[in-house]
């Protein structure tokens, strides 16, 4: 079992930065790949961005640019810097770990960009 525990989410005005971490817990060996999705009131869960272990990087193209994932492996922990937020970033945000096949979810946490 894998326990993710977000981090960093909350209230920020349009052209604001937020940091968001999440670590995990648990039994394992490595992670394979961890990353942020986000899901907006009616609309369908996506990708924000994800890392592989060796630092490769995939980007949703609406936050390319403006948000930056990276982890420390020995922690077992992922980042997700924001930058530039927009109205439209407003979601909740989830943590995402890919551990051999399986994938495990964090709880969420909150974002919300408004004036």
């Amino acid at each position: 079992q894998v326990q993710l525990v977000e981090s960093g989410g909350g209230l920020v005005q349009p052209g604001g930065s937020l940091r968001l971490s999440c670590a995990a817990s648990g039994r394992f060996s490595s992670i394979n790949r961890m990353g942020w999705y986000r899901q907006a009131p009616g609309k369908q869960r996506e990708l924000v961005a994800h890392i592989i272990r060796s630092g490769s990087t995939n980007y949703a193209d609406s936050v390319k640019g403006r948000f930056t994932i990276s982890r420390d492996n020995a922690k077992n922990t992922v980042y997700l810097q924001m930058n530039s937020l927009k109205p439209e970033d407003t979601a909740v945000y989830y943590c995402n770990a890919l551990v051999i096949m399986w994938d495990y979810w964090g709880q969420g946490t909150q974002v919300t960009v408004s004036s």
